[in-house]
């Protein structure tokens, strides 16, 4: 038996793999899973590079941190490992770690409806998982309250000039950019194209804006840069962009609910309202306008995001006291131009 091994689910969520990493973790201090998070960040990131750096993991992927619950009302908690850093909230990547837990009996599976409750970073999140024959159909999360921090901000660009953004919290911060101010569209063809100006937005973006979260002080910058359209039938098209450089496959739950609190600011959505998020792919999450709340002094929607995951394989990763590469590397050829920020 390996005796220095992790046990991961393979996950993903319309198309974006979201892996769960249920076994083989070390001890992460921490009284919250906020201050755990911020351990890998600021303190020992050595897990976080076996799990989702080559020669074990690819660029386009996420690995979910299992954890005990910190929050006596939930059932589990998880933390979003991604290749630049750890990360307090994902919908995609919650509603790969609920189907996880309800499919491998983690958490006792209800038909024909399960409710799960997960501790994040970045809060309380409910999830209702609609299942049937041992399999969850869909996943739908109550996400925390979410609200625009500033609508139609001018952003000084060098290679776009004067472009627009909205700012808003959607479990992480976003600045949001209608795609057509940079002449791209969402479409697999311009993948590269949008994940490059997404992060060099995403730095002049910083710059310019200062955000902080009334309620959290960790929460203090933009974390995403999320390109948006308009399909013809209302629907809104999707395009997240993650460091090093590239996009998330699937629709983005915490973007899509950022954009619902923009359309809710404007009083383009009320409560009881939907929409279609499509991503770069066209896989689909439906975004809901279920409540209101408030968050310091801003006015904040709550948004019920539902989608599916498919779990579709297992794994075992090992660390060989001879590997050459126990932190991991990831080189331009695939993980693209920013690749030399990853440390």
């Amino acid at each position: 038996m390996w005796k220095n091994k992790v046990e991961i689910l393979k996950v993903h969520c319309q198309g974006e793999i979201g892996n769960v990493l249920v076994g083989g973790a070390p001890e992460i201090p921490g009284a919250t899973l906020l201050e755990q998070m911020n351990h890998i960040n600021k303190v020992d990131d050595s897990l976080r590079r076996f799990v989702t750096f080559e020669p074990r993991a690819s660029v386009a992927m996420s690995v979910n941190l299992l954890l005990p619950p910190k929050n006596p009302l939930a059932d589990a908690g998880f933390i979003v490992l991604q290749a630049d850093r750890a990360h307090p909230m994902s919908g995609s990547n919650c509603i790969c770690v609920v189907t996880a837990l309800l499919e491998t009996g983690r958490v006792k599976m209800q038909e024909p409806e399960t409710i799960v409750k997960v501790d994040t970073p970045a809060g309380l999140i409910t999830a209702r998982a609609r299942c049937k024959d041992g399999r969850c159909l869909s996943v739908s999360l109550d996400n925390v309250p979410c609200f625009a921090e500033v609508l139609d901000q001018k952003i000084e660009t060098p290679q776009w000039g004067v472009i627009k953004a909205d700012v808003a919290f959607g479990g992480v911060y976003y600045a949001l950019v209608d795609a057509s101010q940079i002449g791209l569209a969402i479409e697999p063809a311009n993948a590269r194209a949008l994940a490059e100006a997404g992060i060099a937005l995403k730095a002049l973006i910083n710059a310019q804006v200062k955000v902080q979260h009334p309620e959290m002080p960790a929460l203090n910058d933009v974390a995403y840069v999320m390109f948006r359209g308009r399909d013809a039938d209302g629907g809104v098209r999707t395009c997240t962009t993650l460091k090093p450089g590239r996009v998330d496959r699937s629709p983005c739950g915490t973007g899509s609910s950022a954009n619902l609190a923009c359309l809710y600011a404007r009083g383009e959505v009320k409560l009881g309202d939907s929409r279609r998020s499509r991503s770069i792919i066209g896989g689909e999450f439906l975004a809901e306008a279920i409540g209101e709340a408030a968050v310091g002094n801003r006015r904040a929607v709550l948004p019920r995001i539902t989608g599916q995951a498919w779990i579709f394989g297992r794994e075992e990763l090992r660390l060989d006291a001879g590997d050459p590469f126990p932190k991991g590397f990831a080189l331009s050829d695939s993980w693209g131009s920013q690749v030399g920020e990853l440390g």
